[in-house]
């Protein structure tokens, strides 16, 4: 059985989502002065920089299991978590514990309580707990992605030895805007003047706006399909696929991570590892390959139970339920029918990620993660039986995995999705579902 959180973290984890009411800030004035108050903990390790529309968590695994492999001590800062907040923040693959967020949040609480009145959001105390333990726990290199858009992200502090954008889709439009253009701005502004810059955008007015950025600040800049690809791609399981870069080609590699955009992302990740080691990291043919293959990012395609196989996706934009899309018309074969379960919040295009993902499903049970922003159930129902014959719904997640379970076959897939709340809300209850017949932690190997 898993070990109870000892009440003063659960008492620290409620501290930080008080600190929601503060709202969303972008702007960097408050991470500075946290930084400060815990020592500039963001100038005392190298680090590479990630943002994007939709991978930016596949990427940044990608390139922290090839620095892992390499030898580096390598600390992963990713957002939101699934289940437990530790997620957010790890070295070499291992949560930090929840000790130590209790003495961390404590120590920055304590910092910015006996000076200026900050009004921290939980973001911000968030990076500068997680920057301090990076410092602290003297990581060789730190994988940061971004929270929301870059250019006021409180991670946008460091100065990495690459910057990484995936890729450009409408998102957040009442914070970073409503156009690509102006979406495009704000991920740009990661870039650092000289910082080589790498990227996975395609659409035309997109690059534009990244590579005058790069421009105007020295960056060298290497885009995908241009500068790196990859070619012999195997769809499935296991995918293989050739990749060729600026200064290295490795044919035959492998990862498990499910979907042609996981190739994708991979070519990303070793761009940047490129990067890295134009900058001294020496970085081995195995490590590259074990790296890649042992990569694995919870909640994106994720297989987390069999007979009937159950996956979970995070897919919370149009953009990413395409590419989900995609992926789940590769593995369809494979089975008998599709049954989604789908949940999704307020703010998104909902009408979107209905139209890439329910014409796919032979049933569909509509519901609602245990979150605030959580579309209203019969809302969502109404929107999703307007396009199909065949909607149910359930109260909450779990409920939804018990009545798709009640009715599929052996030879039927499972979909959840909609939201990484959904993902979250699924993973708990699989987790604690003893009649799961493969638990997660054995399926992630």
């Amino acid at each position: 059985m898993s070990k109870q959180p000892d009440q003063s973290y659960l008492d620290t984890i409620e501290y930080l989502y008080t600190l929601q009411k503060h709202g969303i800030k972008l702007a960097l004035a408050n991470t500075l002065a946290l930084m400060k108050i815990m020592g500039d903990p963001h100038r005392k390790f190298r680090s590479v920089h990630v943002a994007g529309t939709n991978g930016k968590g596949s990427t940044s695994a990608f390139i922290a299991g090839i620095l892992a492999n390499a030898g580096c001590r390598v600390g992963l800062y990713t957002s939101p978590h699934l289940v437990s907040f530790t997620e957010r923040i790890r070295i070499n693959g291992t949560a930090i514990t929840e000790e130590k967020v209790v003495e961390l949040a404590d120590r920055v609480r304590k910092g910015y309580a006996a000076g200026a009145e900050l009004n921290p959001t939980f973001f911000e105390v968030t990076t500068a707990l997680a920057f301090t333990y990076f410092a602290e726990e003297q990581v060789d290199i730190a994988v940061i992605e971004v929270g929301m858009g870059g250019r006021l992200d409180s991670t946008n502090v460091i100065t990495p030895l690459v910057s990484v954008i995936t890729n450009i889709d409408l998102e957040h439009t009442e914070f970073l805007g409503d156009t690509l253009e102006m979406i495009a701005a704000e991920k740009a502004g990661i870039i650092k003047a000289g910082v080589p810059v790498v990227t996975g955008a395609a659409q035309p007015e997109v690059l534009q706006v990244i590579e005058a950025e790069a421009k105007s600040r020295q960056a060298p800049i290497y885009r995908s399909n241009r500068d790196f690809s990859a070619s012999r791609v195997l769809p499935g399981r296991g995918s293989g696929f050739d990749y060729e870069g600026r200064m290295m080609s490795r044919p035959g590699l492998a990862i498990q991570m499910l979907g042609r955009h996981q190739v994708d992302n991979a070519c990303l990740a070793l761009a940047a590892v490129e990067c890295l080691c134009e900058a001294s990291i020496v970085v081995s043919d195995q490590a590259v390959r074990k790296g890649l293959a042992e990569a694995r990012w919870e909640g994106r395609l994720e297989l987390a139970c069999q007979g009937p196989d159950i996956y979970l996706d995070g897919a919370h934009n149009p953009a990413s339920a395409r590419t989900l899309a995609a992926a789940i018309e590769e593995l369809r074969p494979g089975y008998r029918r599709l049954i989604l379960v789908l949940g999704i919040l307020g703010d998104k295009d909902f009408r979107g990620i209905i139209a890439a993902l329910v014409p796919l499903a032979d049933r569909v049970i509509v519901t609602r993660p245990d979150y605030a922003r959580a579309m209203e159930l019969n809302r969502l129902a109404a929107e999703v039986r307007a396009v199909h014959s065949s909607v149910n719904t359930a109260d909450n997640v779990g409920l939804a995995i018990e009545k798709a379970r009640a009715e599929a076959e052996a030879d039927d897939l499972i979909l959840i999705t909609g939201s990484l709340y959904v993902v979250g809300d699924a993973r708990a209850a699989i987790c604690a579902d003893a009649a799961c017949s493969q638990s997660l932690s054995s399926l992630k190997g």
